[in-house]
């Protein structure tokens, strides 16, 4: 299991927490300093089955300089790979914390429930 975290937020701060309370088994992310690839982007959407607009901090000041929240959100490749593209360029605005479940899937942890979901994925 593998967590990317921005070590400043307190959610993810909490869901370290309860990973390490539980005993969990996982490897530390810091995506503003490793930062993830589109291909790593693309994977993680897929294995949480959203899109990208779904974990884009879209009420970050970020959000509004950069321009992402006027792109398209369209199911379409092509606005897809924009919105992508903005996140590889512009980590900060990535959702997190994201656990990558040892089955495959992914879960955005920003809730106690969802850490233990994650949890119960990597049983």
């Amino acid at each position: 299991m593998e967590i990317w975290i921005n070590p400043a937020c307190s959610k993810c701060r909490s869901a370290l927490t309860l990973l390490d309370a539980e005993g969990a088994e996982y490897t530390v992310r810091r995506y503003l300093e490793d930062v993830p690839s589109e291909a790593e982007i693309r994977t993680v959407l897929e294995r949480l089955g959203l899109e990208p607009w779904d974990i884009t901090r879209t009420s970050d000041p970020l959000a509004k300089e950069t321009g992402v929240r006027d792109l398209p959100r369209e199911e379409t490749d092509e606005a897809r790979a924009r919105w992508i593209a903005h996140l590889a360029a512009h980590p900060k605005l990535i959702q997190r914390p994201i656990i990558t479940a040892d089955d495959g899937t992914a879960i955005v942890a920003r809730s106690e429930e969802a850490v233990r979901e994650a949890l119960a994925r990597h049983a």
